[in-house]
C-alpha cells in the first residue's frame, strides 16, 4: 500500500481515537473574506447546551395572494420627480419621448423618482433605458427600501438593463433610481410581468455523483432532495471547533440550525490542527444534525502560505500538468516529481490533498456524511485557486474528486461546487449541489434579489442540482422565499460580526432578532429539533451542569 495512504488512514485513527492530541497547538486561524466584507473577529468558543431557553410559536409562511396579469407601462424619466440638481436635456439622439434626465454628478444625491401604478400584486421586470460614459453604479429603491444595486455599461450609448422578478404589491408607488458615482442618462422605466421565475424546477433526483457513495450519505442526499423547494435547511457557521455561534442562535430563538457549517484553512504542514474541527463536525452529526465543512486552503508555498492571491506566491497554473495522478501512489508521484515531469507547486498540491484525504476518512470511519465544499468561490481572483482562471481551477477540482473518490474511496461525501459563475462551471458529474455565497453591502435583513440569482445559478447547472446558500451575510427571509419561488436547500450565515457583537451578544446589524426569530421558527425552515425527529432520534435530556449555569 502507498505509504501516503497507510499515513492517511493513520491519522484518521487517531482522529477517531483522541481529540486531546488534536488539541496540542493552539494556533490562532485566520480566517477567509467573504466576498464583499471584511472577515469578522475571533469569537470565543462554548460547548452546545441543551438548556432550556424561551421559545415561539411557528410561524406559518405568508406573503400576498399572487395574481398573475400581462401587463406592461413606460414612465419617463422626464415626467419623473427630478431631485438633486440632475435636469432634463436633449443632446444626445435615440431617446423616448420628450426628454431624459442627466446632471447627476458624482455624490450620489440626485436621482429621478417614478410614481408607478401597479395594477396586481406578482413579479415584475423593472427595465431602464440608461446611457453613462463609464460603468455607474445606480442604487434602485421602493419607497424607503433598496431593492438591489446594478452597473451600467459605460458605452455611451442607451441601453436597455432589467431587474428581473421583483415583487410589487397593488396600488401607487414610489420607484427611485440613484447614480451612485457617476453622471448618467436616464431615459425611462419600463415595468412588465415577469415569466422568467415560474421556469425555476425543483426536480433533484438526489443521486450522488460518486456511484460508489455510502450508505449515509446516500441517506443524507436522499433527504435533501425529498425537501429540495418544500423546506429550507437552517445552518450557521462555528469556529475553531466551537459552537458558540450555534448556541446564540439557540439561546435567541430557541431553536438549532440543523447544519453545522465550518472551515479547514490550515497551511500543509499543521494540518492536525484539522482535528478538532473534524471531530466538532463528528458530534454535530452523532448529536443528530448535518455537518458541512469547507476547505480555504492555504497554498502549499514554502514562502508565502496563504488562500489569498495578493499574500501568496504560489501559481497554480504552474501546477497544471497532463499526466494522470488521481490514483497514482505516492511513490509514483514522487519518482514524477524527482523527474521533473511535475512541478513543484504540482507536488505540494497532491501532499495537500493525501492530507486532507486523512482528515476526512476519519469521518468516513466513523460513519459521518459530509457535505464538502472545496474551493469556494471559484470564479473569483481573490483566492489562488481562481486567480489564474477556469482552466487551472477546474483541473484542480477534478484531481480532488478523482483522487478522493477514486483513490481514497471517500465515500461519505456530498460534493458542494461553488464557483459562482457559468464560465467555472466543472464537469457535473463531480458535484451534487451548486451553490452560492450572497453578501449585499448597504442591506440589512435578506436580500431582495436573492431569487434572480438561484434562477441564474439553476440556468447553467440545470435542474437536476440541488441549489443552496453556501454562506450569506444575512438569514433569509423564509417567506420572501417561497413568495419568490426561490426556496434554497439550505443556507449558512457566516460567524463572526455576522452573528454577534464584540460582548458575545446577538447582534443585529445584519439580522434583525425579529427576523432571526421568524425565520427559525417558520413553517418554511427545518431546525434541528425537526431534523432529529425525522430521523427518529430522541431530544438529548439537558446537561444538568450546563443548565446550572444557564439559570445562574
Amino acid at each position: 500500500m502507498d505509504i501516503r495512504k497507510i499515513i492517511a488512514l493513520a491519522a484518521a485513527v487517531g482522529a477517531a481515537l483522541s481529540t486531546l492530541a488534536a488539541c496540542s497547538k493552539k494556533n490562532k486561524i485566520t480566517a477567509p473574506v467573504p466576498i464583499i466584507e471584511e472577515s469578522a473577529s475571533e469569537p470565543t468558543t462554548a460547548a452546545t447546551t441543551t438548556a432550556p431557553v424561551e421559545t415561539y410559536p411557528d410561524y406559518p409562511v405568508t406573503y400576498p395572494e399572487i395574481e398573475k396579469k400581462e401587463s406592461g407601462s413606460l414612465y419617463e424619466a422626464e415626467n419623473g420627480e427630478i431631485k438633486g440638481g440632475a435636469k432634463a436635456a436633449t443632446d444626445m439622439p435615440d431617446f423616448s419621448g420628450d426628454a431624459y434626465v442627466t446632471g447627476f454628478g458624482n455624490e450620489g444625491k440626485a436621482s429621478v423618482v417614478f410614481e408607478i401604478d401597479v395594477p396586481t400584486n406578482q413579479h415584475y421586470d423593472l427595465s431602464f433605458n440608461i446611457s453613462s460614459e463609464k460603468a455607474v453604479d445606480c442604487r434602485i429603491s421602493l419607497g424607503d427600501k433598496q431593492l438591489t444595486v446594478f452597473s451600467s455599461k459605460g458605452d455611451g450609448k442607451f441601453t436597455y438593463i432589467t431587474i428581473y422578478g421583483v415583487f410589487l404589491t397593488k396600488g401607487k408607488q414610489k420607484l427611485e433610481i440613484t447614480p451612485l458615482n457617476g453622471d448618467m442618462c436616464i431615459d425611462y422605466l419600463k415595468i412588465e410581468n415577469n415569466t422568467s421565475l415560474s421556469d425555476i424546477s425543483y426536480d433533484a433526483k438526489g443521486e450522488l455523483v460518486n456511484k460508489n457513495a455510502g450508505e449515509s450519505a446516500k441517506e443524507l442526499m436522499s433527504f435533501l432532495s425529498e425537501n429540495y423547494g418544500k423546506k429550507m435547511l437552517t445552518g450557521q457557521y462555528a469556529y475553531s471547533g466551537g459552537n458558540t455561534e450555534l448556541d446564540l442562535i439557540y439561546h435567541t430563538t430557541g431553536k438549532y440550525p440543523v447544519i453545522r457549517c465550518s472551515i479547514l484553512d490550515v497551511p500543509g504542514d499543521s494540518f492536525d490542527e484539522c482535528f478538532k474541527e473534524i471531530d466538532a463536525s463528528a458530534e454535530w452529526y452523532f448529536n443528530g444534525g448535518i455537518p458541512c465543512i469547507s476547505w480555504y486552503w492555504k497554498a502549499p508555498s514554502d514562502k508565502k502560505s496563504s488562500m489569498r492571491t495578493e499574500e501568496t506566491d504560489f501559481d497554480i497554473s504552474k501546477a497544471v500538468t497532463e499526466e494522470e495522478l488521481a490514483e497514482l501512489t505516492e511513490e509514483e508521484i514522487r519518482e514524477l516529481y524527482s523527474k521533473g515531469n511535475i512541478s513543484k507547486e504540482c507536488y505540494g498540491l497532491i501532499l495537500d490533498i493525501d492530507s486532507m484525504a486523512g482528515q476526512l476518512t476519519s469521518l468516513k470511519n466513523r460513519g459521518v456524511p459530509v457535505m464538502w465544499r472545496p474551493l469556494p468561490e471559484g470564479s473569483g481572483s481573490w483566492y489562488w485557486w481562481g486567480a489564474q482562471g477556469d482552466k487551472p481551477y477546474k483541473w484542480l477540482w477534478q484531481l480532488i474528486y478523482d483522487r478522493f473518490t477514486k483513490y481514497f474511496d471517500l465515500d461519505n461525501l456530498i460534493w458542494v461546487w461553488n464557483g459562482q459563475s457559468e464560465n467555472s462551471v466543472v464537469d457535473k458529474r463531480t458535484f451534487d449541489i451548486a451553490s452560492v455565497d450572497l453578501y449585499i453591502n448597504d442591506e440589512k435583513d435578506y436580500g431582495n434579489r436573492y431569487y434572480d440569482v438561484f434562477a441564474a445559478v439553476q440556468k447553467f447547472v440545470g435542474t437536476d442540482k440541488i441549489i443552496a446558500i453556501s454562506e450569506c451575510g444575512s438569514v433569509p427571509d423564509m417567506d420572501a422565499a417561497f413568495r419568490d419561488n426561490a426556496v434554497w436547500s439550505f443556507f449558512g450565515v457566516w460567524y463572526g460580526k455576522y452573528i454577534q457583537d464584540d460582548k458575545g451578544e446577538y447582534s443585529e446589524e445584519y439580522t434583525n432578532k425579529e427576523a432571526l426569530i421568524r425565520a427559525y421558527n417558520s413553517d418554511g425552515a427545518i431546525t434541528l429539533d425537526e431534523y432529529r425527529k425525522l430521523r427518529g432520534l430522541d431530544e438529548p435530556e439537558p446537561d444538568e451542569e450546563k443548565k446550572e449555569d444557564a439559570d445562574e
